[in-house]
């Protein structure tokens, strides 16, 4: 483990239109000492063409999956690969601020946090904001976060040297939500909430996160049951719990036409 270096997850899949854009918004944060992880779950687009320009940069590694495996087991490799103190993660569609690992780990240092998150704000596949900024709870707890997802994926950070490797079990969605859960089973912790909007997250029109309630209700029940490996009453009971919670998130953490911080 390297002391201070920051190890970015990077899965990619199909994502040729956008990987250049994320990946330019690792170059551009004004902390340097970080390694980006990208691992390709076997893409069919110009994937390898947009990104073979950028690995003259040694910070950046592009690892290939011999076979389509799917996001879980994507994250699951590049995770194996990390070697920085903190890991962070950007999904192959998604920006960050340039100031947002900086300032991300100033605030976890000063207070001695070993699991952070920040705000941030949605725009669609040409990059224009939909007006649409998300923030959360200050403190999320365990209780909280088996309640609900309130982390969004792209501003999560936490310390390797506290929990160690994380690996997850193969689901097809949720598997963003599955690491959180595996942190909070490894240590009994909290996640605070730095309030100010440091990334953006790409709406896309062919998404696999909007599906219908029916199919939201099976895929959690696969990660409270599969991964978590709840029984399966219990299974059902934190499903219902999750989407009843996510009508009540969205009315109070996600705020259209106006800033977070200080709200």
């Amino acid at each position: 483990m390297i002391d201070n270096l920051v190890s970015i997850i990077m899965p990619s899949w199909n994502t040729a239109q956008f990987i250049a854009e994320s990946i330019q918004s690792v170059i551009n944060q004004t902390y340097k000492n970080w390694e980006l992880l990208i691992v390709d779950d076997c893409s069919t687009d110009d994937t390898d063409n947009i990104v073979e320009p950028f690995l003259t940069d040694a910070r950046i590694k592009y690892f290939k999956n011999e076979k389509n495996s799917g996001a879980a087991l994507t994250r699951n490799r590049a995770m194996r690969e990390a070697k920085g103190e903190w890991i962070a993660f950007l999904d192959s569609d998604d920006l960050w601020m340039p100031e947002k690992l900086e300032k991300q780990i100033r605030f976890m240092n000063e207070h001695n946090y070993t699991l952070s998150f920040t705000e941030y704000e949605k725009i669609d596949e040409e990059n224009r904001t939909l007006n649409i900024y998300v923030s959360g709870p200050d403190v999320v707890n365990k209780r909280k976060m088996y309640r609900y997802d309130y982390i969004g994926q792209l501003t999560m950070m936490y310390s390797a040297r506290c929990f160690g490797l994380i690996q997850i079990k193969d689901i097809k969605k949720n598997n963003d939500y599955a690491i959180r859960l595996q942190l909070y089973k490894k240590q009994d912790t909290e996640a605070h909430l730095l309030k100010e909007n440091l990334a953006k997250y790409r709406i896309r029109k062919k998404s696999i996160s909007h599906d219908k309630l029916e199919k939201n209700l099976k895929s959690h029940y696969d990660l409270f049951r599969i991964c978590d490996e709840k029984p399966a009453i219990a299974a059902v009971w934190f499903a219902c719990w999750n989407m009843f919670w996510g009508i009540l998130k969205k009315g109070k953490y996600e705020k259209r036409n106006k800033g977070l911080s200080g709200e």
